[in-house]
């Protein structure tokens, strides 16, 4: 059962919207296939009700009503009415499964408290509605009050209940404990159906899952991307991948393929983002940086394991940055469909690792910029160095730019103000250019642009097309993650070529 839509929307600052709600449920039992989803919680707001009708009447539509569950309260037929209003057909009943919250949060005694829960599965028995039994702190009820535990639950093997529901509601078991309890449970009441609800306060989450399904649980409940109160639930991603791996006698239906397309839609929706070293689902699981592990996967893929990410629809990539080696590049050319010599792939190779001691990954996407970059500077003999700039640009005031250019081993040092900083820049190099009677191409056309699928802190590609006096035209091409510096870069070639 996924309980993000409930459970997970516990997160704090989560809220999603009706239609928000309606696609993830939508998506959980159509694409992921998750046997039963916890939408709501009864009575909580006008909203919730009506994402809960609309989550209902797609259901029924599409014969998915009995998959659809909401948290209910022991409160005398207040949340089987609203049940009744929303169309659920399923009620996860709120109860106490622990004496220490029986007598300090309710104040009642165990047989008070049983009375009135029979009450409410009984109501909801002659509404033809379903009743799943939470018990509510049952972690620390097994370890503090495990005989209140046991006259509970020898109450509800005589009621119409089709599930009972053991939460860590804390978060506090070890997998050993989990194990323990589960099994004793199971060989005490076989007859019952029982799912356990993990809590991720200790990391534990997955660990106490696969102990329940190797102590013969029957259900679990799991959100997607680990979303829950405090430190979250079970993630259902690693939850499903530890079990196929570890247990592969157990048949779960899950679709892997889709779990991280509802993962990050989960999170487009939550605003939560998710950690990029999460397993499964961070942007970073499937990523070699190292270059000797790229090299590895070369020769007989040495650094795999069973987690391959074409099983999450995910593909494995080798992020370039300063500790990439020939291999990491090379991994990304085959993609690309390029092949290089050895030594422009050395070339190449050092300029990445150049790239990365400013800029901490460099893009699959930003390797055709770097080649032409890089192999673009092969064409000429470089004479002319711009070895200092100082560029402003303030509220009021026209932009302005002071250089210092290196020509043949000469210095020159010119100040200009103009009408943005490049601008500036080109004409305190004109100054210089009067200076050594040098003739400067006409700008006529300036492109900047990064690789598609980038952001803010991209690497540019300045692209500056220069005519000549005799009205030919050449290009040269700046690379940088700053927009002015990749221009002024693209200028210094123009100097060397002229």
């Amino acid at each position: 059962m996924d309980t993000t839509l409930r459970d997970g929307e516990q997160t704090s600052g989560v809220s999603f919207s009706v239609s928000e709600k309606l696609t993830i449920a939508q998506l959980l039992l159509e694409e992921l296939q998750v046997d039963r989803i916890e939408v709501a919680s009864a009575r909580v707001s006008e909203g919730e009700l009506q994402a809960v009708k609309a989550i209902c009447n797609w259901a029924k539509a599409h014969n998915f009503l009995h998959a659809i569950e909401v948290l209910t309260f022991v409160d005398k037929g207040v949340s089987i009415d609203w049940m009744e209003q929303a169309g659920v057909k399923v009620q996860n009943l709120l109860t106490k499964g622990s004496l220490n919250h029986l007598t300090h949060q309710l104040k009642k005694t165990a047989e008070e408290h049983f009375a009135e829960i029979a009450e409410v599965i009984n109501l909801a028995d002659s509404k033809g509605m379903v009743s799943n039994v939470y018990l509510e702190d049952w972690s620390n009820g097994m370890r503090n009050s495990p005989d209140y535990v046991y006259q509970y639950l020898d109450f509800l093997a005589t009621q119409p209940v089709k599930r009972v529901l053991l939460p860590d509601t804390l978060g506090v078991l070890t997998p050993a404990e989990v194990f323990g309890f589960i099994t004793t449970i199971k060989a005490k009441y076989p007859a019952l159906h029982f799912d356990f609800h993990a809590h991720n306060d200790y990391d534990l989450g997955t660990a106490n899952v696969l102990e329940a399904v190797k102590a013969g649980i029957d259900g679990l409940h799991l959100t997607i991307n680990g979303m829950g109160e405090r430190a979250g639930n079970a993630p259902l991603s690693s939850a499903v991948a530890v079990i196929k791996d570890f247990l592969p006698e157990v048949s779960i239906g899950i679709k892997e393929a889709a779990i991280y397309k509802v993962s990050k839609l989960v999170e487009t929706f939550s605003g939560v983002r998710i950690p990029a070293n999460k397993p499964i689902i961070g942007d970073n699981v499937f990523t070699q940086t190292a270059g000797i592990h790229a090299d590895g996967d070369n020769k007989n893929n040495l650094y795999f394991n069973d987690l391959l990410p074409e099983r999450f629809g995910r593909k494995r990539s080798y992020a370039l940055g300063k500790t990439s080696g020939k291999a990491n590049i090379q991994k990304n050319l085959q993609e690309l469909g390029l092949k290089l010599n050895d030594e422009d792939l050395k070339k190449v190779t050092q300029r990445v690792i150049e790239l990365g001691d400013k800029k901490e990954t460099v893009t699959k996407e930003d390797l055709p910029y770097i080649i032409s970059d890089v192999l673009d500077s092969n064409l000429y003999e470089e004479k002319v160095t711009v070895e200092s700039y100082i560029l402003t640009n303030s509220k009021g005031l026209r932009p302005s730019a002071t250089i210092a250019v290196k020509i043949d081993n000469e210095v020159f040092e010119e100040h200009a103000q103009g009408d943005g900083q490049y601008d500036a820049f080109m004409n305190a190099l004109g100054k210089v250019c009067v200076r050594k009677k040098m003739h400067l191409p006409k700008l006529i056309d300036y492109a900047v642009r990064i690789a598609p699928g980038s952001d803010s802190d991209a690497l540019c590609e300045a692209i500056i097309t220069w005519q000549k006096a005799d009205l030919r035209t050449f290009k040269t091409r700046g690379l940088d993650s700053d927009q002015t510096v990749c221009a002024i870069k693209a200028t210094q070639k123009m100097l060397n070529i002229i």
